[in-house]
């Protein structure tokens, strides 16, 4: 078991930045882990592809054991996005979800719906993006086969109520975007009918890595549209002019045979989260956020986050008055702060690796910014 110390000192990121909810700096493990393999590429000696093929497993076996699927029902994904085009591509009947969700969800909705019209979205307009189980009961008929929705909200921090939303849905589908909260937020991920989620923010095994985990039902409810070569049940050397079965369960939702050093990379985060344990790293990152808090509080920058523990995972978003964006953005800027400065909005994001440095430098970007403007 790892300690939630020892598992912040793998981190190597420099003080200030607060920005893990757009892409969390890789940790030490997880650089060396793909330097080593990337040597063992190049040099490429008989037999070395054997560690390179053993990611595969590896990297099913650790996410199923943060995520609480199966391992055989898991398949690696190159992004969240490629994830979520698979699922709703292979979705039939009506779907509920949020129009104010991160792109890449609605956007698989939509497209799924133009392209096969064979999905029909029911939209939800949550007040700050808040996916409430009361919200969605009221948007749910008789139609609805799937519920949709990001465990965290990427612009407020807000996290979702899983076992609420799965108690009013019923045996519909429940589908999770989990990107902004896997790996920080201690959520029952397995009441969920399909996860999926990108590597490169929270469990920081950087770009290119992702997965999507089904259960035994959205296994068989979803059709595999996007199958290629690694989704397929095929012997090389043979005629493909007829249809060509898929492999069973999630497997089937594969295209291309992935990196073996991106599974590496995903799989070696995965492994020391689950080490040191969720909940811990939930704690810490709570701790963490209460700071920020406090410290905007103390420059009476108004908060548009949760104040409750429980409806909040790593973000925590700002909403100075319009006029004075510019010289918060400058007082992060010239103090070493890195967060998203998005339309009225900043949101900063915090990890274990915040240590009181950082906060040392959002606290003097915050005093600055605080002289420099007039209430």
């Amino acid at each position: 078991m790892t300690t939630i110390d020892e598992f912040a000192a793998g981190f190597a990121d420099e003080p200030g930045y607060f920005d893990f909810a757009k892409y969390g700096p890789i940790s030490t493990p997880v650089a060396e882990e793909q330097r080593g393999l990337v040597d063992l590429q190049a040099r490429s000696r008989h037999g070395s592809e054997i560690a390179l093929d053993e990611q595969a497993g590896r990297v099913r076996r650790a996410v199923s054991a943060l995520v609480g699927f199966p391992a055989d029902q898991v398949v690696f994904q190159p992004n969240t996005s490629e994830g979520l085009l698979h699922t709703m591509f292979g979705l039939t009947g009506q779907i509920v979800l949020s129009a104010r969700e991160y792109p890449s969800l609605p956007l698989a909705v939509t497209r799924a719906s133009s392209a096969l019209r064979v999905l029909d979205p029911v939209w939800m307009d949550p007040t700050y993006g808040a996916v409430t189980p009361a919200l969605v009961q009221e948007h749910l008929t008789s139609s609805t086969t799937a519920v949709a929705v990001s465990a965290v909200d990427y612009r407020t921090g807000y996290l979702a109520d899983l076992e609420g939303i799965r108690q009013v849905i019923g045996d519909r589908l429940l589908i999770v975007d989990a990107v902004q909260g896997l790996g920080v937020a201690d959520l029952p991920w397995s009441l969920a009918d399909v996860v999926m989620a990108g590597g490169q923010k929270w469990l920081r095994a950087g770009w290119g890595t992702g997965f999507l985990a089904l259960s035994e039902r959205a296994a068989t409810e979803l059709t595999p549209v996007f199958t290629g070569v690694a989704g397929s049940e095929l012997v090389l050397g043979g005629r493909y002019d007829q249809p060509v079965p898929v492999r069973a369960g999630a497997a089937a939702f594969q295209v291309a045979n992935p990196d073996p050093i991106a599974q590496a990379r995903l799989a070696t985060a995965a492994e020391a989260v689950t080490a040191v344990g969720v909940p811990a790293i939930a704690a810490a990152v709570a701790e963490r956020a209460s700071r920020l808090i406090d410290l905007a509080d103390e420059a009476a920058v108004p908060v548009m986050s949760s104040r409750d523990e429980a409806e909040r995972a790593g973000i925590v978003v700002l909403q100075p008055e319009p006029a004075q964006l510019t010289t918060l953005t400058a007082a992060f800027i010239n103090h070493g702060v890195t967060a998203t400065v998005r339309d009225t909005t900043v949101r900063l994001s915090t990890h274990v690796s915040n240590d009181d440095e950082s906060f040392d430098l959002l606290r003097a970007a915050l005093t600055s910014f605080g002289s420099a403007v007039t209430y």
